[in-house]
């Protein structure tokens, strides 16, 4: 039903696309109207996917939650406290200094929901409402940053790769941060700088590839830079 509905959708936004240009002025209009409807259906049904994708996350999170304390309670003695972590930040970071709220975890689920759409802008809404919610909440620090790698807007990315290698201890993302900053000044084409800190990403975290491609590239393709920032280690989550 979702394929018919997005590949008539298509249909006719490729006859608006190839019309346009010749069209007069209230056709113009016409088609502005028509794409407008376009985007209000697209965006109802992201909303919808969202919605959908949050509560299913939630409850697999709760059965794994059962699933883990269960396991824990059959093995410790009667009355022993037991440590509660959310699944979804437990997969990611297992020695995660933090904890974090369902009203939390809600907004980043939303946020990674858009970000693996590669709907940037509004991703970086929902974690920039996370980090104000809660600013030492390293897991949202990095969507952000990436995020903000993706729409371009290097001096707040590196702002909050800045902040998250002095906050977490966790090595994975401490190499992602001094990656990403690395990809920033190659990118302004400090070229010297990059690759100290390529080289400080791999030394914390030599598991992490992505840093020493980026040397890589750096040392042997200086004009025709390929960076990669650790976007798709997140998309993964």
């Amino acid at each position: 039903m979702f394929q018919h509905m997005f590949s008539s959708m298509n249909e006719m936004l490729d006859q608006i696309i190839e019309q346009y240009d010749g069209a007069g002025a209230s056709e113009k209009q016409q088609f502005e109207k028509q794409m407008l409807e376009l985007k209000k259906v697209s965006d109802t049904f992201i909303e919808q996917w969202l919605e959908f994708e949050e509560k299913f996350t939630e409850f697999k999170e709760q059965q794994n939650d059962h699933a883990a304390v269960t396991h824990t309670e059959a093995q410790a003695p009667i009355g022993a406290a037991q440590p509660s972590m959310p699944a979804s930040i437990a997969a990611i970071n297992p020695s995660s200094d933090f904890e974090i709220s369902d009203e939390l975890a809600a907004v980043i689920s939303k946020g990674q929901g858009y970000y693996k759409l590669f709907m940037f802008s509004q991703a970086a809404v929902q974690f920039q409402t996370a980090i104000l919610q809660s600013p030492e909440c390293n897991l949202a620090r990095l969507f952000l940053g990436m995020t903000q790698m993706h729409l371009q807007n290097w001096s707040e990315a590196q702002r909050h790769f800045q902040l998250l290698i002095v906050l977490t201890d966790f090595p994975k993302w401490l190499a992602m941060g001094y990656n990403a900053l690395g990809c920033i000044q190659a990118v302004q084409m400090n070229l010297a700088q990059a690759e100290q800190l390529f080289r400080k990403a791999y030394e914390v975290c030599p598991s992490f590839k992505d840093p020493l491609n980026n040397l890589k590239s750096c040392q042997e393709t200086p004009k025709h830079l390929s960076l990669y920032f650790g976007s798709t280690e997140l998309c993964c989550l």
